[in-house]
């Protein structure tokens, strides 16, 4: 069960000349469909192809080619509102908007104006003090992505691929609910995180498979405070959309240059002009794209090659009912069932690859007879340890390797081996690192290798003590001291530790000086 409670975070404050300014943020974020094929082709959508190798006659709107939808991309946007907890309309339609481009050779795109496949839905964007705020889905809508325009090739002319063309993409609007840069970054990662767990969107924002289109408006303290009892827009101010987005620190640095510029101009006595903006991280500016009264009339009107698209509850509760678990499930189950902490859990489910694989090397544990959710005697469970060793040890090794966890030289049961070593004393903590870096340089069998090397822990009390006393011999007065203050009996155990190589039982070690120096 999901803890839905948490507070809410600040609304970014920016200072003007004259009065304290607030963010108000709406996002229109374009995900590419995870699909073999195009919505309306059968068309690769392979990234990295040949330009205009991946065109049908549809895509390149050849006389007398007619659109035939493609199931598998309706069926991934019904996944996606579900895993966003939307509304699903059984019944939705396709329209027209024209506008000429070169990179669109129809002459018009097919999307849902009027008639979204998906309906109301919300999202819990999380951030790193703590603090969570509930972000409200208003639609999903299926269109087909343009082309690409190419101008940087030549200096006299431009070069189109119409490899994109066609290609389906989930346009999903949110309400004006976000209130600061990061929020809006935040909000990003979480829809790219539940896509991901849902496989219907990569969510790679290098390739173009994951846009953003930010609005940006300002007000006073307290009139957002009144939108939200009356949901009355003119509480707040004039909004400006910032185009084609796909970087999380430029979405961050472009809100607030742009709330910056919007405060200067009503400080001044000026108006906001609604306008479409794009963002220049050059300069550090926003520059007007196209005003209200210069946006294209797209003339949207139902698309006569198409019908209306109706689907059938049954369909849908099959979707519903082969959802994954999700990341605010998993994390919540990480920390309820597995005992991890809060910071591990998060750590753990942000990608779903990290996930798999912790839950890899579980199961790999519980195999051997271990129960991970057993509370050890340090007070925190055999899967807290193993998260522990993945977040430090295996994250941190793959960051230094500029690896993904999915290239691990170390493989869930290998890493499974090195922890159940430790647990059952046939290696220290310390020799478990050794052991780590062994198998992840050279690979092998964990427990061949600590056999074969000598690797094993010294449990023999007899030898322990034989080393522990020949330092307390060497050190007479160190022994004087730690008589007169325990807390310096450390310095023998770990003198014991680095005579007997790190293979000492640290017990067993901690046991007999407490012993020898009463």
């Amino acid at each position: 069960m999901l803890d839905l409670t948490y507070e809410l975070p600040k609304p970014k404050v920016i200072s003007g000349a004259k009065h304290d300014w607030e963010l108000v943020i709406g996002m229109e974020v374009h995900a590419q469909v995870s699909s073999n094929a195009k919505l309306f082709s059968g068309a690769s959508t392979q990234f990295g192809a040949e330009p205009n190798s991946n065109v049908s006659f549809v895509d390149a709107a050849m006389p007398g080619m007619l659109p035939v939808i493609n199931e598998y991309c309706v069926e991934q946007a019904v996944r996606t509102g579900l895993g966003l907890k939307a509304d699903i309309n059984l019944w939705s339609a396709f329209d027209r908007k024209n506008y000429f481009y070169p990179d669109l050779p129809q002459g018009y795109q097919i999307s849902q104006l009027y008639h979204p496949i998906v309906g109301e839905g919300e999202v819990l964007v999380e951030l790193g003090d703590g603090t969570a705020r509930m972000v409200r889905i208003e639609r999903i809508h299926m269109e087909q992505d343009a082309g690409k325009s190419i101008h940087d090739m030549d200096p006299n002319m431009s070069f189109v691929d119409l490899n994109r063309t066609g290609v389906c993409l989930m346009e999903i609007v949110s309400r004006p609910d976000i209130r600061g840069p990061e929020e809006a970054a935040a909000y990003i990662a979480k829809l790219r995180q539940i896509m991901r767990y849902l496989g219907t969107c990569d969510g790679n924002m290098q390739n173009g498979n994951l846009r953003a289109d930010v609005n940006v408006s300002i007000c006073l303290p307290g009139a957002y405070e009144k939108y939200q009892e009356t949901q009355d827009f003119s509480h707040l101010g004039t909004r400006c959309e910032i185009k084609n987005m796909n970087s999380m620190r430029f979405i961050q640095q472009a809100i607030e240059v742009e709330a910056r510029r919007q405060i200067a101009i009503v400080e001044a006595g000026g108006e906001v002009e609604q306008e479409t903006r794009l963002y220049d991280p050059d300069k550090g500016e926003t520059r007007s794209m196209r005003s209200k009264e210069e946006a294209h009339d797209y003339r949207y009107f139902p698309d006569p090659d198409l019908l209306p698209l109706e689907i059938e509850q049954d369909w849908v509760d099959g979707i519903a009912a082969n959802l994954p678990e999700l990341p605010d499930e998993k994390k919540a189950r990480f920390k309820g069932d597995l005992g991890l902490t809060e910071y591990n859990a998060s750590v753990l489910t942000a990608e779903v690859d990290a996930a798999d694989y912790f839950e890899e090397v579980v199961a790999s544990v519980e195999a051997k007879g271990v129960d991970t959710k057993l509370v050890q005697s340090a007070g925190h469970s055999v899967a807290h340890g193993i998260s522990n060793m993945i977040v430090n040890e295996v994250f941190g090794a793959l960051k230094n390797a500029g690896l993904e966890i999915t290239s691990c030289p170390i493989s869930p049961s290998q890493l499974a081996s090195i922890v159940l070593l430790m647990r059952e004393g046939v290696i220290s903590s310390k020799i478990g690192k050794e052991l780590f870096e062994i198998v992840w340089n050279e690979g092998g069998d964990p427990a061949k290798i600590v056999e074969e090397r000598g690797m094993k822990q010294v449990t023999d009390t007899g030898a322990i003590e034989t080393a522990l006393d020949e330092i307390i011999a060497a050190n007479p007065a160190q022994v004087e001291k730690a008589k007169v203050n325990p807390k310096l009996a450390g310095w023998f155990v770990g003198q014991v530790m680095k005579a007997t190589g790190g293979k000492a039982n640290p017990k067993a070690v901690n046991e007999l000086v407490a012993k020898k120096l009463g």
